[in-house]
C-alpha cells in the first residue's frame, strides 16, 4: 500500500472522513511530521521517523495532519492554537508534537570559568585558548560530561 492509500485508509477509519488529495514523503524535513499545504490540500510526511518509531506512532502523526486537512475544509479553526483543532486532535488521538529522533538531539559542551565558576552551555565547541569568560575574563576550562 503506497502512502497516500494509507492516508485514505487512516481518514476513513479515524475520522469516517475522505482524503480527496495526495500524500507524499518529504526527506527534508528535519524536526517535524509532516505538513499540511492549504494551497492545494496535500500532505508532506516525514520518512525518517516513520522508519525510526514505527508505524503506530506515524498513525498518530497522520492523525495530527489530518486534523489540520479535515478542519481547514470544514471551514474551522485548523491551526495549533485553534481550540477545535485541539479538541479533534485529543479526540482521535493523534499527536501534538512530533517525537525527537535520535539524529536530531542536540549535544551540549559545558565550559567552567576557574575564576568565577560561571557555566556556559554550547551547541557548538569553543577554543578556550581563544575565548574567555565574559564576566571576568577568566579562563575557561570543558567540563566532563558524566
Amino acid at each position: 500500500m503506497n502512502l497516500t492509500e494509507y492516508v485514505k485508509s487512516v481518514s476513513e477509519e479515524d475520522f469516517g472522513k475522505p482524503f480527496r488529495h495526495t500524500a507524499v514523503w518529504n526527506s527534508r524535513l528535519r524536526s517535524t511530521g509532516g505538513r499540511f499545504f492549504p494551497k492545494d490540500g496535500h500532505l508532506d510526511f516525514n520518512h525518517k521517523l516513520y522508519q525510526e518509531f514505527g508505524i503506530e506512532v506515524f498513525r498518530k502523526i497522520v492523525r495530527h495532519e489530518l486534523c489540520h486537512y479535515h478542519l481547514y475544509y470544514e471551514n474551522k479553526g485548523y491551526r495549533h492554537s485553534d481550540l477545535d483543532f485541539k479538541h479533534l486532535l485529543k479526540k482521535v488521538g493523534g499527536l501534538r508534537y512530533a517525537p525527537q529522533s535520535q539524529q536530531e538531539r542536540v549535544t551540549f559542551h559545558h565550559y567552567l570559568c576557574q575564576n568565577c565558576r560561571q557555566v556556559y552551555q554550547r551547541k557548538r565547541r569553543v577554543d578556550t585558548r581563544k575565548y574567555f569568560c565574559g564576566k571576568c575574563r577568566g579562563k575557561l576550562i570543558e567540563k566532563n560530561q558524566s
